[in-house]
């Protein structure tokens, strides 16, 4: 069976998924490594240390395939009364088009839903224009808002929810 074919389930994760959850950002962002900084890419795909801060910091999910394989993750928190802001999405590369980051992402906005957030946040960089088209379908728009992440643009996407 491919994992295409595999059953996928989106779930909280837990610490046991670490070692997926990184395997999961480094292939997913390693097509664009040669468009990021060192230090940008570090801090995208994670170490075991900063991926422990963001499980006891952020709700973050993972879609487990039906073999227990990580294939894709998000992460959630809520910033001030009204605002989430998502980080560190991605899917493998074997799984792109499958509806996976589409699953993902609907459980991260339901859960900012839930606890009473009227407004996401999210950052990309330049090398990711396939996710930001990605944002964009799902209503997501340009907030106008960029900084820097160490030494590269960081574009701001904002998104109400109703």
């Amino acid at each position: 069976m491919s994992p295409q074919a595999a059953t996928v389930s989106i779930r909280r994760a837990i610490r046991e998924d670490s070692p997926g959850i990184l395997a999961c950002l480094r292939e997913a962002f390693e097509e664009f490594r040669e468009g990021y900084t060192p230090e940008g890419f570090l801090d995208t795909v994670l170490t075991p240390k900063t991926l422990e801060r963001r499980l006891a910091t952020m709700s973050v999910f993972v879609a487990v395939h039906s073999r227990g394989q990580v294939v894709g993750t998000i992460a959630a928190r809520v910033v001030s009364l009204a605002e989430g802001h998502l980080r560190g999405m991605a899917v493998l590369p074997s799984m792109r088009g499958s509806g996976i980051a589409s699953q993902l992402l609907s459980r991260a906005e339901s859960e900012l839903h839930q606890r009473k957030c009227t407004r996401i946040t999210l950052d990309t960089t330049e090398p990711l224009l396939r996710a930001m088209r990605f944002y964009e379908k799902h209503g997501y728009r340009r907030s106008g808002k960029t900084k820097g992440f160490f030494g590269m643009p960081l574009i701001e996407y904002q998104k109400a929810l109703l």
